[in-house]
């Protein structure tokens, strides 16, 4: 069983680490603050966990005085407050926040750990593109190591870095024509077989896309940023269509060191589409886990109000942990997660 954190010989081992974090976190502040940012902080207790088929969030309970017990569930992300707050009236936030996903621990996760969720209300995911590169980059500075590093793996912010489409990275590093395979589950599959990939007979096309998708990820981020572009629609479930093309989605998600940093989208605002992705979502959610979350109903009511928006989701710690040259997501954690 490993000795506890507190150990004062731990704590000192992990004490630079620590102290690297502080400073990288007051360097991001310090960048949202010059680009005129407002930090919220969204409450962490919420109707709904978030509806993403493959997240799992942490119950509590809560216990009105008179009333009946209730089931209430830590966020895995603030994003339905903030796009609250994006309905308010609210233009440009950001929150450091903390989020919860169960079952979620190893070198690079941590049940609880800190998210950095910002929104630009009539903006195009460009420009989050733009703010998630110059965040990398002022981490990467603040870290003081001259790169992002993981296990070996070399990564330069200040490089230009690669835009790659979902279409091109399943060309290039799969060998698949992404494009001629959308919405057809067994001619994916057959491309899955083909590649050597199993195929089980209850895979969804959505299933044989994460099992390609996890092969392609480790390749990205070598030497500079890889910004992975236009998911297909149905895998961005929050994600605005390209206008250009139905097909793709405004999502995309930032790696280094075939490691991912950040998930961005053009947010979709439509409630009536917003609602029928979550229903689709908790159906799959019960058929794989049995078990499913409620749609937060003030949420889709909020959609309607809110205005046009890009956003951004980026995982702190590990952005922390890839500056400063660490080899677990603890040593960036003060407490780590008591498991």
């Amino acid at each position: 069983m490993p000795r506890p954190f507190w150990h004062a010989d731990i704590h000192a081992d992990r004490r630079p680490f620590l102290l690297g974090r502080g400073r990288i976190k007051a360097a991001l502040r310090g960048w949202f603050d010059g680009q005129g940012f407002t930090e919220v902080e969204c409450g962490a207790v919420q109707v709904s966990p978030g509806n993403e088929t493959h997240l799992h969030g942490f119950p509590v309970l809560w216990r009105p005085e008179g009333g009946a017990e209730q089931t209430r569930y830590l966020h895995t992300s603030p994003e339905f407050a903030a796009k609250k707050l994006l309905a308010a009236g609210e233009t440009r936030i950001v929150d450091f926040a903390r989020v919860w996903r169960n079952g979620e621990a190893g070198p690079l996760h941590a049940p609880e750990f800190t998210m950095i969720e910002w929104y630009r209300a009539h903006a195009d995911w460009q420009g989050v593109i733009a703010d998630t590169l110059a965040l990398a980059r002022t981490a990467q500075d603040a870290g003081g190591n001259g790169a992002l590093t993981w296990r070996g793996r070399r990564c330069d912010a200040h490089a230009e870095p690669e835009y790659l489409s979902c279409a091109d990275a399943f060309r290039t590093h799969a060998g698949i024509d992404l494009a001629a395979v959308l919405d057809n589950r067994d001619a994916l599959a057959a491309e899955v077989r083909r590649i050597g990939l199993q195929v089980r007979d209850d895979d969804t096309w959505s299933d044989l896309f994460s099992r390609v998708i996890v092969t392609i990820e480790p390749k990205l981020g070598d030497g500079r940023l890889t910004f992975l572009t236009h998911y297909p629609v149905c895998e961005a479930a929050l994600a605005r269509p390209c206008v250009h093309d139905p097909r793709w989605a405004e999502r995309f998600e930032a790696y280094a060191c075939g490691v991912e940093l950040a998930n961005g989208f053009g947010e979709l605002t439509d409630p009536a589409e917003q609602r029928r992705r979550f229903e689709a979502d908790m159906a799959e959610k019960q058929r794989i886990y049995g078990r499913t979350y409620p749609i937060d109903d003030d949420f889709i009511a909020a959609l309607a109000a809110m205005p046009p928006a890009s956003g951004v989701a980026l995982g702190f710690d590990r952005l922390a942990l890839l500056a400063l040259g660490g080899t677990d997501i603890s040593q960036v954690i003060w407490t780590p997660f008591p498991a």
